[in-house]
């Protein structure tokens, strides 16, 4: 059964595809919807008999050889343990979910049953990521992903805005796809296969401790997980990606694309224990970097889904953080709490969207809290998750798990950047929450209504609670025991609650500063200091990104374009027809000796014969 998981959204993606704009709406929710649905239906299936007769196994389900040339026959095979059922059942229980709200949100567009084989498309590519058997078959989930969110992000493509940031994210995330396929080649040449199993298994006996090939090899696969889950320097595709319809955003932002590298480094993580300091500095650095720029980023969008794109950027960084740490199963929690809150947020935040007539910037909004009060209360729940509100809340439970791997590990600037992240999390959190669904009603809301609006959302609400924590991913014989964990095991937990302590103190300072920056203060305080110099520098340069799209412009952008406007007229074609020139010339200064006077052929006669007669007399000489 395991096969279906992938093979119902692919049917779906091939009848949608093919049949298209012949399908009533109807028909094409029903095949869209009902594809996804068979699908989690056969992950329930395959996990609960997984759970009850092979727990903690590994079980490899190989289909066909893909092909063959020579010694090199990659199967197109399927591979399944609690890391891969944890993975699929997010992949198509959220999936699902958002199919369902999709159906809802997507009413009356134009291009709908196009929409929807996209979705499936997707979701079947990135099952298949996370399936396969081995990284030849994950890097064709992985491509697949990628060609996915191009037309998904590019959706509305008569919008030439739409367009761009569907090719900036395709070209963006294809240079990390280039560092990870120089990665399998290395693994190739290394090992003779790219099984994934035969792989994590020989690396300890085949490379020390950071071995120069293994640590050019997962700095090779790094690189392909910045890009697809948009960490610096290959994030500057994530908040352009909100030009795609709302349901992409939740698709990619919690169930798929964007759990891609996390997942990848996750399941090789007996590489990068062998290269300690790419795990700490290009996995656990960059993470709490990436984290901290997302943060002052948020703080300045006024663009409600690029506010939840950049708290995404900074949830993945805090993934990455863990993984950095060696905290592999609450990098992978995380993973998991993160698209129950993330989806919830990103699905509340259209049903916003469709309520105000489309209006996306939240001071324009206000008022909602009473005109919509299922979306407000899923926005309390999804925020307070986000910023990890104590006890109540699933984000609590994963993220303070990261923070404590942290502490308990010594790594100590780790753990202060997550802190800090916490504060600047609860603080552009708060500032949505309050500017979008109170004060003054500035946009007419109008009321909202349909079980494939409220299910999802209810759905999503439910395991955005503590709830959500009681769900424990099987990761035990998968993943390894992180120093938090161990400390755990011999009673050590004093550590464990100064370290959350700590991490609750700086989100409930956040929420303070922020209840006096929004409600006590109104903002003007803001206000007065964006109009200083230094603070409208400051703002234009967060509410840009940092800079990073402009210097990228000025670093790869205009060289390029200038390369090809000096290739445009072919310098190359123009260089070759020298010769033909220099014939012609040639040519045209013989044809001027060709006079058919005779004195003139008996001069040249004469003058000729006396240049032979004196190289002639110099060679006997």
């Amino acid at each position: 059964m395991l096969a279906w998981t992938f093979i119902c959204p692919l049917i779906g993606f091939l009848i949608l595809a093919t049949l298209r704009d012949r399908l009533s709406q109807t028909m094409a929710a029903v095949i869209g919807t009902g594809s996804m649905l068979l699908s989690a239906a056969a992950t329930l299936y395959v996990g609960l008999d997984y759970l009850q007769n092979f727990a903690n196994q590994r079980i490899e389900v190989p289909l066909w050889t893909w092909l063959k040339i020579g010694d090199f026959a990659p199967s197109f095979g399927l591979a399944f343990d609690g890391l891969t059922l944890t993975m699929t059942a997010i992949i198509t229980g959220i999936g699902f979910l958002i199919h369902l709200f999709a159906a809802w949100y997507m009413n009356g567009e134009q291009g709908f049953a196009r929409f929807f084989s996209y979705l499936n498309l997707f979701v079947a590519s990135m099952l298949l990521l996370v399936q396969a058997d081995n990284l030849l078959l994950l890097y064709l989930g992985w491509e697949g992903v990628g060609i996915c969110s191009y037309l998904l992000i590019g959706f509305y493509f008569a919008n030439r805005a739409n367009g761009r940031a569907a090719i900036k994210a395709f070209t963006v995330t294809r240079v990390g796809d280039v560092f990870l396929a120089i990665g399998l080649f290395l693994l190739f040449r290394e090992f003779g296969t790219l099984n994934i199993n035969e792989i994590i298994t020989k690396a300890p006996a085949v490379f020390d401790i950071n071995n120069p090939t293994m640590i050019l090899t997962t700095m090779m696969l790094v690189g392909g997980a910045w890009g697809k889950s948009a960490q610096i320097p290959l994030h500057t595709w994530l908040a352009d990606a909100m030009a795609g319809p709302t349901p992409v955003s939740a698709l990619i932002h919690a169930a798929t694309m964007v759990t891609a590298g996390v997942y990848l480094i996750a399941r090789l993580h007996p590489l990068f224990i062998l290269s300690p300091d790419v795990l700490l500095y290009w996995v656990g650095g960059v993470g709490a970097v990436s984290m901290l720029v997302a943060g002052f980023c948020a703080l300045a969008q006024t663009d409600i889904k690029r506010i939840l794109a950049y708290s995404t950027m900074s949830q993945l960084g805090y993934m990455f953080i863990a993984l950095g740490v060696g905290a592999w199963q609450a990098a992978i929690f995380h993973l998991m709490t993160h698209a129950f809150f993330k989806a919830l947020l990103f699905l509340a935040s259209g049903a916003v969207i469709v309520s105000v007539h489309h209006e996306q910037n939240i001071f324009k909004m206000g008022g909602l809290a009473k005109k919509i009060p299922l979306v407000f209360a899923c926005f309390v729940v999804g925020g307070g998750a986000l910023v990890a509100l104590p006890f109540i809340t699933v984000g609590f439970y994963s993220k303070e798990a990261i923070l404590w791997e942290a502490y308990a590990g010594g790594y100590q600037v780790l753990f202060w950047a997550g802190v800090v992240g916490a504060f600047l999390t609860s603080l552009y959190t708060f500032r949505l929450v309050w500017i979008a669904f109170f004060g003054k009603e500035k946009t007419h809301a109008e009321p909202l209504s349909g079980i494939a609006y409220w299910l999802p959302l209810s759905v999503l609400l439910l395991l955005s609670t503590g709830l959500g924590a009681l769900i424990t991913p099987p990761l035990n014989e998968v993943l390894p025991l992180g120093a938090g964990q161990l400390l755990e095991q011999a009673g050590e937990v004093a550590g464990k609650y100064r370290a959350e302590y700590i991490a609750m103190a700086f989100m409930a300072t956040g929420l303070l500063v922020a209840v006096f920056l929004y409600v006590i203060n109104q903002g003007r305080l803001l206000d007065k200091f964006k109009n200083t110099t230094l603070g409208a520098a400051l703002y234009h340069w967060c509410y840009h990104g940092l800079g990073f799209d402009a210097l990228y412009d000025w670093l790869f952008v205009k060289p390029f374009l200038a390369i090809a406007k000096l290739l445009k007229n072919d310098p190359v074609d123009k260089l070759i027809n020298i010769f033909p020139a220099l014939a012609s010339a040639g040519n045209k200064v013989m044809v001027k000796t060709q006079t058919g006077l005779l004195r003139t052929h008996m001069l040249s006669f004469g003058m000729a014969v006396a240049v032979v007669l004196i190289l002639a007399m110099m060679m006997v000489v």
